[in-house]
């Protein structure tokens, strides 16, 4: 079996060893039970609702509505409800980086769901998201794998994967312990109060943690012609691609995060999903000389991205930093090298036309860091800031992992986010 397939099935276990553990089980508070997951093809599609339309030779964003349906006709009426929701603004916008389980975000939740409903959930994501290596699909998928990591740290005082982005990352005991005694910034990834609903694994307030505890919804009816969003997200993760008339309207807000940054698995398999992030940032701000980072450099001091959830439309009037005009050719190039990574988390063909937009804009455009370069302090933060692209990336101290930073990074366009459809004052 080549790596690749071995891959794809060590993915699609993470999310069914969860599936398989929730079986059986009410969640208290969860408004569900998980005994979905445990039952069979015949049973759900004798309890099935409506059945949409498929067309396994479709193409293009008529392959995505292909795949949402033939995920919505694996599931029953209740489940069908419970994953098609109105496109409304308060649907659109919640979203959220913590792990808080479905109080902070809509739809289905992939620890209820069986075998056969997960793998056409995946293929829904391989239809939608960039095909390249460690973006699109890939990167959705290993930062499902990283929260399985957290998800077993967090639940005993030592993880059976150890981190290797720096020296050995002990886990933390006290998983909702946010930082070490010289943390200057508090990272806001750990949630206050009783478990979220719906939760499940070791995380923070004793939930919130693991592949199961993601969510999908589509927001309007997915169409080839109508207006409809792709929500899907957890832990460190929302995904929202908004399709207008057969086209990719929106490919943002996206957020993105991993703690750990980096693992190895028991197979000798190595994640690092945002690495490509990283490294692009990193190999722009070493092009710069003294005196551009001069330019460059924010008074400002970040804890975290200024534009996460519930801050939409809030982008600051003034471009702050170092303006690409005044950058060489090849320094450039390396901006829009350093943007790809997030662009190519939606399809391949949106992907392309949105970073020639960018191009386009990019002498309009102004880099800006806080902290330091090396993105590997608490602090350090390096933003991309266009007239439509705003790309944030900062550390953290970690939350289960504190004796090492993880990251957070969010990707929005001014003209773009949730199709345009919505207006932010």
């Amino acid at each position: 079996m080549s790596r690749e397939r071995t891959s794809q099935a060590r993915k699609r276990r993470t999310w069914r060893g969860v599936a398989g553990v929730a079986a059986g089980v009410v969640l208290v508070g969860g408004g569900f039970a998980v005994a979905n997951a445990s039952t069979s093809g015949d049973a759900q599609k004798a309890a099935a609702g409506v059945h949409y339309p498929v067309n396994k030779k479709a193409a293009g964003v008529a392959a995505v509505v292909s795949a949402a349906n033939t995920f919505l006709n694996t599931l029953d009426s209740t489940q069908q409800t419970e994953t098609l929701l109105d496109f409304t603004e308060e649907n659109a916008t919640a979203w959220s980086n913590l792990p808080c389980g479905s109080s902070c975000r809509p739809g289905i939740q992939t620890g209820s769901l069986s075998e056969d409903q997960l793998t056409a959930l995946e293929n829904v994501l391989k239809v939608a998201l960039g095909s390249g290596k460690d973006t699109g699909y890939d990167h959705v998928m290993q930062t499902l794998l990283a929260d399985e990591v957290l998800n077993s740290a967090g639940s005993t005082s030592s993880s059976s994967a150890a981190p290797t982005d720096s020296a050995t990352g002990t886990p933390s005991a006290d998983p909702s312990a946010t930082a070490s005694s010289t943390s200057t910034a508090v990272p806001t990834d750990v949630p206050t109060g009783a478990p979220p609903s719906g939760g499940t694994g070791g995380g923070p307030g004793g939930g919130g943690y693991g592949s199961g505890v993601y969510f999908l919804a589509f927001l309007g009816t997915p169409s080839a012609t109508g207006t409809w969003q792709l929500h899907f997200g957890g832990h460190h993760l929302a995904v929202n691609i908004t399709y207008k008339d057969g086209k990719v309207a929106g490919a943002s807000p996206f957020f993105s995060g991993v703690e750990p940054t980096s693992w190895t698995a028991e197979d000798g398999t190595t994640y690092a999903p945002m690495a490509k992030f990283r490294d692009g940032l990193l190999k722009l701000t070493g092009s710069l000389s003294d005196t551009q980072l001069a330019t460059a450099k924010l008074s400002t001091s970040f804890s975290d991205v200024l534009l996460g959830p519930s801050q939409d439309g809030k982008f600051p009037t003034t471009k702050e930093g170092i303006p690409v005009s005044s950058l060489s050719a090849k320094q450039k190039k390396l901006v829009l090298e350093a943007i790809h990574p997030w662009v190519a988390d939606v399809d391949d063909a949106t992907a392309k036309q949105l970073l020639k937009t960018y191009e386009r804009e990019l002498n309009k455009t102004y880099i800006a860091y806080s902290g330091g370069t090396g993105l590997d302090t608490q602090g350090d933060y390096i933003r991309i800031d266009g007239p439509s692209v705003w790309i944030e990336f900062v550390c953290q101290n970690g939350v289960v992992y504190r004796d090492q930073i993880h990251y957070h990074t969010v990707y929005r366009d001014r003209t773009r986010d949730y199709g345009n459809e919505f207006s932010f004052s």
